[in-house]
């Protein structure tokens, strides 16, 4: 009896190691494949999106001293223009965005159409008619802006693009209060912003509405949570509101993650000879109680469909869903087994015990790594149950007895 369980042990450390060069494997295939993927996404659809607030400044003409140097020194005056920054009265700013993700090998990336449209209200307190030149930044210098539209007090205004912003200009009257307005449609990948500066910042009756078409987002660590949030449709309607604010932090959205299939296959590998140990545990203890003899040969193909599963999700995942791959291969994990006991010991054992045991503890087990955060508490409950069923299973069985006999 201990040979056979020195034996086991043994077939059990070999295929763990091989498992662990798998998942090995599966981390440097999509470390690399991030690489050189992610500059592809990026270069074709966008990179992340921070928008921020549009500047206005106005020309005015200063007449100033100027000293002429000589023999007949004398002091004439010269006109120079000076520009002066006009004042944020206000922020009315509308955003929907549409998740698109898209996959590309072992990774899903978290892409997404925007429509953005905002007013902003600036104030002239000049009292005479000034020439304003507005500077909108563009929230990535890596995107696409379709349908760019730029109006001043509700008339279209020739704008340019300059250092990744969108210049326009206008004559404004004096003492009034100019409405700048732009929408444009664009696209971006793993998050949505909007920054009010690189430091403090005092901010005055701003409203921003972002409207989603899905859920399971989430708010960047030091941003502003929304003030109000609301269904609308399949998702939500965020509003941030503030009559006055100072802060230093931005808006961030995080786009929803899929569940990545690359790093997952590799944490199922990782952690799969955890569910042979339970698996060769609990059919050696059915095999003691039921008299069934199984050689370490019978346990080293037992371990081989256990490792069928893993390389064949290594590899499927590239291809197809990660739902659809899980499926496949537990079908097939799970055939080989039973194909194999069946003839090695009978239809009943290779269906109902051993067929049980690779399903709870290489299917449910694997199945587990789906639900993140909760993988360690349902491996501890499974660790647990079996312990408890063990337990009591062989609580009359006389080990010394059958260590005796098997000795004999």
């Amino acid at each position: 009896m201990a040979k056979r369980i020195a034996a086991i042990a043994f077939i059990f450390l070999c295929t763990s190691i091989a498992w662990i060069i798998l998942g090995g494997s599966i981390e440097l295939r999509t470390d690399s494949a991030e690489t050189e993927t992610r500059g592809r996404v990026e270069s074709n659809w966008g990179t992340p999106q921070t928008q921020c607030p549009p500047d206005a400044s106005a020309s005015f003409t200063a007449v100033a001293p100027r000293k002429e140097e000589g023999a007949t020194a004398s002091t004439k005056l010269k006109t120079q223009s000076v520009f002066v920054s006009l004042p944020l009265e206000s922020s009315q700013v509308r955003v929907a965005i549409h998740l698109d993700q898209r996959k590309k090998g072992l990774l899903w990336y978290s892409t997404y159409r925007d429509e953005f449209d905002g007013t902003y209200t600036f104030e002239n307190s000049s009292a005479n008619p000034v020439f304003v030149s507005f500077s909108f930044p563009l929230p990535a210098k890596q995107a696409v802006y379709d349908d760019l539209q730029v109006s001043v007090d509700d008339s279209l205004v020739n704008s340019v693009s300059k250092d990744a912003a969108v210049v326009a200009t206008a004559t404004v009257a004096a003492r009034t209060k100019p409405h700048f307005h732009v929408k444009y449609r664009s696209q971006g990948l793993d998050s949505w912003g909007y920054s009010f500066g690189e430091s403090a910042s005092s901010v005055k009756n701003f409203e921003l509405r972002l409207i989603t078409d899905f859920k399971g987002f989430d708010f960047a660590e030091n941003t502003l949570g929304p003030t109000a949030e609301h269904l609308s449709g399949s998702g939500r309607e965020l509003i941030w509101s503030y009559s006055s604010l100072v802060s230093g932090f931005p808006i961030r959205l995080q786009m929803p993650q899929k569940i990545q299939p690359g790093p997952l296959a590799g944490r199922i590998s990782f952690f799969a000879p955890v569910s042979l140990l339970f698996s060769f545990f609990v059919l050696f203890i059915l095999c003691t109680i039921r008299g069934v003899d199984l050689h370490p040969i019978n346990y080293f193909f037992i371990a081989c469909t256990f490792f069928s599963f893993h390389l064949l999700l290594a590899y499927l995942v590239d291809h197809i869903s990660i739902h659809a791959a899980f499926a496949i291969c537990s079908v097939v994990s799970i055939s080989l087994l039973v194909s194999y006991l069946v003839r090695v010991v009978d239809s009943r054992f290779a269906i109902r015990d051993a067929g049980l045991v690779q399903l709870v503890y290489l299917v449910l087990f694997s199945y587990a790594f789906f639900f993140e955060g909760f993988t360690g508490l349902s491996i501890t409950i499974g660790a647990i149950l079996t312990l408890f069923i063990a337990m009591q299973m062989t609580a009359r069985i006389r080990w010394s007895e059958k260590f005796a006999k098997t000795s004999a």
